[in-house]
């Protein structure tokens, strides 16, 4: 209907069947004043144009699009939680060598990777067959020191021999005296015992063969004792405290523990800048054994009283502007609102919006990527999760 009164007026515009079409003059202010006028009439012809569109619009109006259903959550303040994971890994908290000090061939090796020992139980046996060659040696010449002091202290009190001869003897004796004691003070070294407690982890050495002076024999681990090492950048310095509680997870024994830091580095490597924390644990009855992975999860951000959306819900435009729907009301209609955002922190999941969004606001979650503004929509309201 609307196209048949358009082209009645248009044919009544330009005299349908008028086969006698205006001259255009030849010259050229002719030409210049033809313009003019048919311009002029342009110009008169498109208000007419306008006029009858309006008027067909209200005799025809364009059929609004039948309403979009989307999903909304209703927006309230509440608290933020940013969480980071870091890789770590299961280390004994004591580890330790245990060593001959002074050397020498191993004679007997007491244990065997995997044995429980005790602190101060017998590791080694080393050989001392030379010191103990040069102990008898001065054993003997000790003797005879001794018996020639003697007889030169006797002569002595009865104002017999010479001063001389009488402290020539008694430092004889005095210097053999101390050589014997350190003597007998190394070869008790022979023995090499276990520092701590705990489990033989590593043999160095084998039986006969030659030990040198704080060569490590076997290594000793106390399992009882252990922790989870890990290291953090240095940006996060300021959001880590020792005696936070913080979560560890062990994939391989697929258990989760909750324990507190114990310590924190007072170090920046400078080869990656990191900085280490420790968290002391349990064996868990034997379970925790060392080297093996872990991952440790901990708050490095809260924030109350933020108004938090899905990162799903937020679209950008071409400009690089980010946005999102939220609903609004219109003489009784459900339609949709474009709202610039600016978005802050971030947990994977949600982020905080600084800027567009008030609480009470009714946000667009799914169903917005087809809307455009005052698109009519129809609304169902989720109540959504953290991290959903």
């Amino acid at each position: 209907m609307k196209y048949f009164i358009l082209g009645l007026f248009i044919c009544s515009v330009y005299a349908c069947g008028n086969n006698n079409p205006d001259t255009i003059p030849e010259d050229l202010d002719g030409k210049k004043k033809y313009l003019a006028a048919k311009k002029k009439e342009l110009k008169e012809l498109q208000a007419q144009i306008d006029e009858v569109n309006r008027d067909i619009l209200k005799l025809d109006p364009p059929k609004e699009k039948a309403p979009l259903k989307v999903e909304t959550l209703l927006l309230q303040p509440k608290e933020f939680k940013r969480f980071i994971d870091v890789q770590g890994q299961v280390v004994a908290a004591d580890i330790v060598n245990a060593s001959s000090e002074i050397g020498g061939r191993i004679l007997s090796l007491k244990v065997k990777e995997g044995d429980r020992v005790r602190k101060g139980s017998l590791i080694a046996v080393t050989d001392m067959s030379t010191m103990e060659t040069q102990i008898a040696e001065i054993n003997t010449a000790l003797d005879l020191a001794t018996t020639v002091f003697e007889r030169q202290e006797r002569l002595w009190k009865q104002n017999i021999g010479s001063e001389l001869q009488f402290l020539e003897a008694k430092t004889n004796k005095e210097r053999l005296e101390k050589s014997l004691s350190t003597l007998n003070s190394q070869i008790a070294k022979k023995n090499v015992y276990a520092p701590i407690s705990g489990v033989v982890d590593m043999e160095f050495l084998s039986q006969g063969e030659t030990a040198g002076p704080g060569m490590p024999i076997v290594r000793i681990l106390n399992t009882s004792k252990l922790k989870i090492v890990a290291d953090l950048q240095e940006n996060m310095l300021g959001s880590i405290k020792q005696g936070q509680v913080v979560e560890v997870y062990i994939p391989s024994l697929d258990k989760t523990i909750n324990s507190k830091i114990s310590m924190l580095g007072r170090t920046i490597d400078p080869s990656n800048r990191t900085f280490k924390i420790e968290i002391k644990t349990s064996s868990m009855n034997g379970q925790l054994k060392p080297n093996l992975m872990a991952q440790v999860k901990f708050n490095d951000l809260t924030q109350k009283d933020a108004i938090m959306i899905p990162i799903d819900a937020i679209q950008e435009d071409v400009r690089g502007n980010k946005f999102v729907f939220v609903t609004k009301e219109d003489n009784g209609k459900t339609r949709a609102e474009k709202r610039l955002i600016e978005i802050g922190e971030s947990n994977g999941n949600e982020a905080i919006v600084i800027i567009g969004l008030d609480a009470n606001d009714q946000l667009i979650t799914a169903g917005g990527m087809n809307l455009s503004e005052n698109d009519l929509i129809t609304p169902v309201e989720t109540d959504r999760k953290d991290g959903e």
